[in-house]
């Protein structure tokens, strides 16, 4: 596993809880059929460039073999994939507009996620480094109670739907995370706030430690006790494929927060960074293909050119 190298400790594990599909992706320019997706491989992939990432989520009998090679060759633990023969994968289509920044949902068959139940094995429970993916959030306090007494550091992501019908349950998870990350149009849905500086303090009113509104290609803002801080995009000019732009961010944010074992404001600032770079990776191809060959090289590469851009 090509990791980048940044700090001298041993980086702690990633724990990822989410989903693990095939989908099929529609956009102005090209198609991608019957590809590797869902919120859990976005993230992990992206993490496992910073520690070592722990996957745990349930894959069908139409999961080939290949696929679990993808995963291993970026060092994934992968004792927490559940297998059900019962049924296939989870499958998800969608088609994108020709701005990229709205999409149509045309099929969606939660075959074996449907009854998903996320149990984690009992060397997963000490992870002091958490990422809920965006599944329901009665799974989402699942876990947490699961891993209650280890107190790891916990971001969670969620999607509009959970938002129009388990919303009690959804703050319950705000309510115990250190971090929440949420997009504009989810966090106007969320707090009623459309402006997004009172959108972000209201999510910390609702018990968050800290929060990030991310805006798409206009980059992200963080909120937390300690300050405001702003972040752009970086600016990618060959777009293929945004689909789990948003997983892969929380993924290597989190991995970046491992990495270093801290998780102050000024730390969640640089990982954001590192965050957005690995994130510009994903929406070059189709899938998680170019994350997967971006290597270490070419993320830091990236970082460095987006501190650049936001240095006086």
């Amino acid at each position: 596993m090509n990791r980048l190298k940044l700090a001298s400790t041993e980086p702690k594990p990633v724990l990822v809880v989410g989903s693990v599909a095939f989908d099929n992706i529609i956009t102005p320019h090209a198609t991608g059929e019957r590809i590797l997706g869902g919120s859990a491989s976005y993230a992990a992939l992206a993490a496992s460039y910073y520690a070592p990432s722990r996957l745990v989520g349930v894959v069908g009998h139409d999961f080939d073999e290949k696929y679990i090679d993808r995963f291993r060759a970026h060092g994934f633990d992968i004792e927490g994939l559940q297998r059900d023969e019962s049924g296939p994968t989870f499958f998800w289509k969608g088609k994108y507009h020709e701005n990229f920044n709205k999409r149509d949902t045309i099929d969606i068959q939660l075959n074996v996620f449907e009854t998903f139940r996320p149990e984690l094995p009992d060397n997963y429970k000490d992870s002091e480094y958490l990422m809920l993916g965006n599944i329901a959030p009665g799974l989402q306090l699942h876990v947490l109670e699961q891993v209650a007494e280890a107190k790891p550091y916990i971001l969670a992501d969620t999607i509009d739907l959970w938002i129009d019908i388990q919303k009690d349950e959804l703050l319950q998870v705000v309510s115990r995370v250190d971090l929440f990350v949420i997009n504009d149009s989810e966090s106007e849905q969320l707090t009623g706030e459309k402006n997004i500086i009172l959108a972000g303090q209201k999510l910390l009113k609702l018990g968050t430690k800290a929060a990030i509104i991310k805006k798409g290609e206009h980059g992200a803002y963080l909120f937390h006790p300690d300050g405001l801080f702003a972040l752009p995009a970086y600016p990618v000019t060959k777009l293929r494929d945004p689909t789990g732009a948003g997983d892969s961010f929380a993924g290597g944010l989190l991995g970046y927060l491992a990495a270093h074992d801290d998780t102050s404001f000024k730390a969640i600032c640089k990982a954001m960074v590192y965050a957005t770079a690995t994130a510009s990776m994903t929406g070059e191809d189709f899938s998680c293909d170019r994350l997967e060959s971006a290597g270490a090289d070419a993320i830091q590469a990236r970082s460095d050119e987006l501190l650049a851009m936001t240095q006086l």
